[in-house]
């Protein structure tokens, strides 16, 4: 599948949206990636003892007076003696979701500094009632408990490996001064049927016009650019589309109609190249989620040796088998 359109003038139904990409398996490896990608984007995979990520949030200035700087931390509200501190805001701010986070800060101050004083306000009476005594929320608080402790192992296993110097050493080795992968550049011609995609091969084999085809018969969004798709890469499109297309030399065309979860295509290739290696900045982001992942595995199995897992069946016996890999 295609994750972006070639050309936004000409979009097409084999470069379906990047939310209708197929499925991934999930494993704990990836979920665990996953959880330490997002925390990186928050700034939130920190050090222990480091200081928590910031956004800039800041309160409503105050009248400017000859006293004393700030302090960098300063409280900002107190709920039965417990300190709620800028710093604590501007963390809460961090884990926003963006379109909140980018609220003015005379708007979004108040409005989490009141959502923590509420929270707050919870807890001091939660505690008042004994609730943290009880079974039900210890066991929640040791759940927190625990996610807050692998958040921390992986972020002192990871973060220090996920650095400029390294992302560089990764393109150079694995991208820099390499060839890019091959495209193509093609047209096609989209119908419902079966049928009607035969008949379009029927008439181009008598020499008809593959664009003037596209034009007339093509339900494609760019049939009215002759079907025209651009250069694109393999992995860019629906597999049955791609597998035809790139086994095609230039200047030829499918003899037989391609199915897809679109319809029936008849394609044509006019062009092939290779594409020039992508710049560091295009490839950045991939290599940080591959070093990511590798500094993930090796953290889990270096975890794994660690301990002694034993496995049961779901009747309570012991299961002969040793606990699986994680990948």
């Amino acid at each position: 599948m295609r994750a972006r359109l070639g050309s936004p003038a000409r979009p097409s139904a084999v470069r379906p949206a990047a939310a209708a990409a197929r499925p991934i398996p999930l494993s704990r490896t990836r979920i665990l990636t996953a959880a330490a990608t997002g925390l990186l984007s928050l700034g939130l995979l920190i050090a222990p003892g480091s200081p928590p990520a910031r956004a800039q949030v800041a309160p409503p200035a105050a009248p400017a007076t000859p006293a004393a700087a700030a302090p960098a931390n300063p409280v900002v509200a107190t709920v039965d003696g417990h300190a709620i501190h800028l710093g604590d805001v501007e963390q809460a701010a961090a884990a926003l979701p963006p379109n909140l986070r980018g609220l003015p800060p005379k708007t979004l101050f108040p409005m989490l500094l009141e959502r923590m004083i509420d929270a707050r306000a919870l807890v001091a009476q939660a505690r008042r009632e004994g609730m943290e005594h009880t079974p039900a929320v210890q066991k929640q608080i040791a759940a927190a408990t625990d996610q807050v402790l692998e958040n921390a192992i992986l972020s002192k296993e990871v973060k220090p490996l996920i650095t400029p110097a390294a992302l560089q050493a990764a393109y150079q080795k694995d991208i820099a001064g390499k060839p890019g992968p091959e495209e193509v550049h093609a047209e096609h011609i989209l119908v419902p049927t079966k049928a009607e995609a035969e008949k379009i091969i029927a008439k181009l084999n008598k020499g008809a016009d593959f664009a003037a085809l596209a034009k007339q018969y093509s339900k494609d969004p760019g049939a009215k650019n002759g079907g025209d798709l651009g250069f694109f890469k393999k992995d860019e499109m629906v597999p049955a589309f791609a597998d035809a297309a790139f086994a095609l030399k230039p200047g030829t065309y499918t003899k037989t109609p391609v199915h897809s979860q679109f319809g029936w295509h008849v394609i044509k290739v006019l062009a092939r190249r290779q594409a020039p290696a992508p710049t560091f900045a295009e490839a950045e982001d991939g290599l940080r989620q591959k070093i990511l992942k590798a500094a993930v595995e090796k953290a889990v199995a270096k975890a794994r040796a660690g301990v002694k897992v034993q496995l049961f069946n779901l009747d309570g016996t012991p299961a002969a088998t040793a606990a699986p890999a994680t990948k």
